[in-house]
């Protein structure tokens, strides 16, 4: 079992940063992968961001790359996602899933565990 809570979500102007944290309890947390994903409202749950257990690897959405950073602490048991350069059209709620099978970062049905989400909104 991994139980997830997401924080740091809130109102910025469209240029400005965010900090979403994921704080993770369980035994799983170390080994399994880890991904942020959002979904707006009217629109399907989409991937965002993921990083292996060992934090080596990462992957991002093409209309996040080069603006937003994935992280994990897993002596902290925590993953970050540091957003830049924010658009309006990031805004949504943004959600923390492991996946304990770290396999197929990108796709939303492989991830076991998902947090309760925190709102972004960004402003034009």
């Amino acid at each position: 079992q991994v139980q997830l809570v997401e924080s740091g979500g809130g109102l910025v102007q469209a240029g400005g940063s965010l900090r979403l944290s994921c704080a993770a309890s369980g035994r799983s947390f170390s080994r399994a992968a880890m991904g942020w994903f959002r979904q707006a409202p009217g629109k399907e749950r989409e991937f965002v961001a993921a990083i292996t257990w060992s934090g080596v690897s990462t992957f991002y959405a093409n209309s996040v790359k080069g603006r937003f950073t994935i992280s994990r602490d897993n002596a902290k048991n925590t993953v970050h996602l540091q957003m830049n350069s924010l658009k309006p059209e990031d805004t949504a709620i943004y959600y923390c899933a492991a996946n304990t099978a770290s396999i197929s970062f990108t796709f939303l049905g492989r991830y076991d565990y998902w947090g309760q989400g925190t709102q972004v909104t960004v402003s034009s």
